[in-house]
């Protein structure tokens, strides 16, 4: 049995070569080629620069405290969405306010958003989800500082303009699976000078004209850098080959048994993940853990887009949206290393285990 894996990252030649040639340098802490990866990135989204760090959860937290936030404060960001915004919020002192999704395209719902605003609201974390940009247009009109959150995202477009170039600030995570990827790290991007230097000075405390205590040693490597300029200079190709893969799934899918992903007028989707709903036969959650079983066995790792719904560890009730999208979405595998054969094959097998 042939397994087709949810996620895998896609690393070959050019990585090994680029790596090899940091070892031979000596230099294999933060230095020159972090800078390199820096500037590739700010001019890959279209911003004034990026301060490398070793996680988006890291870069979350730092964005976070560039922009003065802390106790008494509170930052908006959706229920449906991995722990990491949360732990950021919660790291710098913050409240963080939950808001429910848009269930057609998993981003926030910018009505949600205007509706929870207080007069100590000091930032919006959007994470942009699965690849498909969040509504920027409603949420930049509000006025509030918006943290985009590219860590599923980068490549993709919002009324003509490259996701990450809108907010206040952009963070982006290069965890081992994600679109561009470093193994671990993670970056804070702006085009606000001021803001990247306040970054910079938490990152490291070394040699500091003086004590901050919220200062750490978060600096990303040489050596992680050197794989993430190669993968910058390959992330076409990958999103191309995304691209392609999710046509296939497309074609391969009935609307009948899946709601497919929807792109907006407007917008472009990078296909971080290819999340589809099922539309019958699951009536629980005992129902989709056996489902997701089922697949495993005939060798198609599936998995839910997100572990857990972030009012739902909270037992916080009102999330209707979330909780629909939670009972009934799935993730595909789509990545570059994946064959058009291998996607039809999965479509074959999620057909039939769900029949």
């Amino acid at each position: 049995m042939t397994l087709i894996p949810h996620s895998k990252p896609s690393l070959g030649p050019e990585e090994l070569r680029a790596v090899t040639e940091v070892i031979r340098s000596g230099q294999i802490t933060a230095g020159p080629v972090v800078a390199q990866f820096e500037r590739g990135m700010a001019a890959y989204i279209g911003l004034h620069g990026g301060v490398a760090v070793s996680s988006g959860t890291v870069a979350l937290e730092l964005a976070l405290r560039a922009l003065g936030v802390g106790h008494g404060d509170n930052v908006i960001l959706p229920s449906y969405v991995c722990s990491a915004p949360w732990l950021a919020v919660q790291r710098v002192g913050a409240q963080a306010r939950l808001v429910d999704i848009n269930p057609t395209t998993y981003n926030l719902d910018p009505n949600k958003v205007r509706k929870a605003r207080t007069s100590r609201t000091r930032a919006v974390i959007v994470p942009h989800m699965f690849g498909l940009p969040a509504d920027l247009t409603s949420l930049q009109s509000m006025d509030i500082p918006l943290i985009e959150d590219c860590a599923q995202t980068l490549g993709a477009m919002e009324q003509g303009r490259a996701v990450g170039s809108v907010g206040t600030l952009t963070v982006c995570s290069f965890y081992a699976t994600k679109l561009l990827c470093t193994g671990e790290g993670g970056m804070v991007l702006s085009n606000d000078e001021a803001l990247l230097e306040r970054v910079r000075a938490l990152r490291e405390y070394d040699q500091a004209p003086s004590l901050n205590a919220a200062a750490g040693n978060c600096k990303l490597t040489d050596l992680q850098a050197a794989i993430g300029v190669a993968q910058l200079n390959q992330l076409g190709e990958f999103l191309d080959k995304r691209s392609t893969l999710a046509a296939v799934y497309r074609d391969s899918l009935p609307p009948e048994l899946f709601t497919l992903p929807v792109v907006p007028a407007g917008r472009t989707h990078s296909y971080y993940r290819f999340v589809v709903r099922l539309m019958k036969g699951l009536q629980s959650t005992d129902e989709f853990t056996d489902y997701l079983s089922r697949l495993a066995h005939r060798g198609l790792q599936c998995r839910k887009p997100v572990f857990r719904p972030l009012h739902r560890y909270l037992d916080l009730p009102d999330f209707p949206a979330s909780d629909e999208v939670d009972a009934s979405a799935i993730s595909l595998p789509i990545h570059p290393s994946l064959t058009e054969e291998a996607v039809r094959h999965a479509a074959h097998i999620l057909q039939e285990e769900l029949r």
